[in-house]
C-alpha cells in the first residue's frame, strides 16, 4: 500500500533536517534484500518520518523516467502513476501557449509547471491540500511561480481562462474505471462548469470517444513509440477533429489530422511493410497517413501499410510473402536460417508466443514475421526490421523504386 503523505510530512521534507535526510537516504540501495537494513538506518537518522523519506526517495527514483528534472520533487505515489510525462505535458502547454490557463487538477504539477513556462498566467488548484504543497515545492523547484490554490474542480475559481483538466481514473481500491461518470471528477459534470471555455482534458486512450460529443478534437499522443494518453479538446480548433501527435524524447515530433487527404492506390503489395505509430492507428488516421507517404494498405480493414519507399521510423523489408500455413513458415524460417523470431499480427487469431514456441526456430539470423490477412486470405510476410533514418533511404538502396514515392 502507498504510504499516505501528511501536510506535516511536506513541511519537513521541505526543511533543512529533511532535505539531510533525504541526501543520507539517497545513498541507501532500496532494493528487497536491503529493505530491513535501510527502514533501520532512517528510523535511526529521522525516527517517525523514516517511511515519508523512504517513499519519496522511492517516488524520485521512478520518476526519472517520465518527469524530468525532478531530483528534488515530492510526489505521491497516486500522483505519480497518473502523472504526463514531461514530453507529453510541454506539448499539451504549447497548444495554449500565450493563454491565461487553469488546471483545475494540479495535483504535484507535472503539467502545472509546464503550463507556467509558456502560459500568459498559470492557475493550479485541487482539493487535497499535500498534493497542492508538493505542487507549490515542485513549482519553485522548477523556478516558476504560478498561483496554487485549494479548490473542487466542480466550484470555478477562475474567469475566461482556458481549463486544463485530468481527472482521476481509478477508484478508491485503486482499479481502472472506464466510464466518465465513474472519474473524479465526473466527465460530464466538469464539462458543465466551464461553458464557453477552451478545455483539455487527458484521458486515457482507450476511452469510446463517442461518449464525449462537446469534444471538438480528439488528440492521440505517442512517446518514444507508446501511446500515452488522448486529450479531449474544445473551442481551440475548429478545422481538425482527430489529430495524432508522435513524440520522442530527443525532442523531435511530427503530428497528423484529418483536415489532411486520405485518397489511396489500390495495389499489391509492396515491397515494404510498415506498422503507423499507436497514436496515428487509434486517431483513425491510418490512410491520412499512408497518403502522406506515398503508401497502400494491405486490406482497408487492417491498419499495416505496404510501399515501395518506406518513410523514417521503423520498417519492415519484405523478403519473403506466403499463404499462411504453419509448415510453409517453419519451412521458410529454416531456409533464412532464423533463430530470433518476433511475430507480429493482425486480423488473425493467433498467440504470437505459442506460434513461436511451435515453430521452433533454431538459425543464427533473426526475422520479423507479420501474420495478417489481405481480403479473407491469411498471409505471412518474412521480413528484415530496419530503421530508417530521417532522410529516408540512398537512391540507390535495395528495395527503393519510383512506384509509391511521396
Amino acid at each position: 500500500m502507498a504510504y499516505g503523505f501528511t501536510l506535516d510530512d511536506v513541511a519537513f521534507l521541505r526543511s533543512a533536517a529533511g532535505k539531510a535526510a533525504l541526501a543520507a537516504c539517497a545513498e541507501l540501495p532500496l532494493t528487497d534484500s536491503s529493505r530491513i537494513a535501510d527502514v533501520t538506518a532512517m528510523r535511526r537518522a529521522v525516527g517517525d518520518r523514516a517511511a515519508a523519506v523512504l517513499e519519496t526517495v522511492a517516488l524520485r527514483r521512478k520518476s526519472a523516467s517520465k518527469i524530468a528534472d525532478a531530483e528534488e520533487w515530492l510526489f505521491t505515489g497516486d500522483a505519480l502513476q497518473q502523472a504526463s510525462a514531461t514530453p507529453v505535458a510541454r506539448h499539451r502547454a504549447a497548444r495554449l501557449a500565450g493563454l491565461a490557463v487553469h488546471d483545475v487538477t494540479c495535483s504535484v504539477g507535472a503539467d502545472l509547471v509546464e503550463l507556467s513556462r509558456v502560459a500568459r498566467v498559470a492557475l493550479g488548484s485541487d482539493v487535497d491540500p499535500v498534493r497542492l504543497e508538493m505542487a507549490r515545492h515542485n513549482a519553485s523547484v522548477a523556478s516558476v511561480s504560478p498561483g496554487v490554490v485549494q479548490a473542487d474542480a466542480l466550484r470555478p475559481v477562475s474567469r475566461d481562462a482556458a481549463v486544463v483538466a485530468d481527472p482521476a481514473r481509478r477508484d478508491s481500491a485503486g482499479r481502472r474505471v472506464w466510464r466518465p461518470s465513474d472519474f473524479l471528477p465526473p466527465l460530464d459534470e466538469l464539462v458543465e462548469a466551464y461553458p464557453g471555455r477552451v478545455l483539455s482534458v487527458k484521458c486515457a486512450p482507450g476511452m469510446d470517444f463517442s461518449i464525449a460529443p462537446w469534444a471538438d478534437e480528439v488528440e492521440l499522443v505517442s512517446l518514444d513509440g507508446q501511446v500515452r494518453e488522448a486529450c479531449l479538446w474544445r473551442g481551440l480548433s475548429s478545422e481538425v477533429t482527430r489529430r495524432a501527435t508522435v513524440l520522442r524524447s530527443d525532442g523531435t515530433h511530427w503530428t497528423l489530422t484529418d483536415a489532411e487527404p486520405d485518397d489511396l492506390p489500390v495495389r499489391s503489395p509492396g515491397q515494404w511493410l510498415v506498422d503507423p505509430d499507436g497514436a496515428v492507428v487509434r486517431a483513425g488516421l491510418v490512410r491520412h497517413y499512408a497518403a502522406r507517404h506515398g503508401l497502400w494498405q494491405l486490406d482497408e480493414r487492417i491498419a499495416y501499410l505496404t510501399g515501395d519507399t518506406p518513410p523514417p521510423g521503423r520498417a519492415f523489408r519484405v523478403l519473403e510473402q506466403l499463404p499462411y500455413r504453419e509448415k510453409t513458415l517453419a519451412a521458410a524460417l529454416r531456409k533464412l536460417d532464423v533463430g530470433r523470431l518476433e511475430i507480429l499480427v493482425r486480423g488473425l487469431d493467433v498467440d504470437p508466443d505459442a506460434l513461436r514456441r511451435r515453430l521452433k526456430p533454431r538459425g543464427c539470423g533473426e526475422s520479423t514475421v507479420v501474420l495478417t490477412r489481405i481480403g479473407r486470405a491469411p498471409v505471412a510476410f518474412v521480413c528484415r526490421a530496419e530503421r530508417i533514418p530521417s532522410g529516408g533511404l540512398p537512391a540507390n538502396a535495395p528495395g527503393v523504386g519510383s512506384a509509391g514515392s511521396p
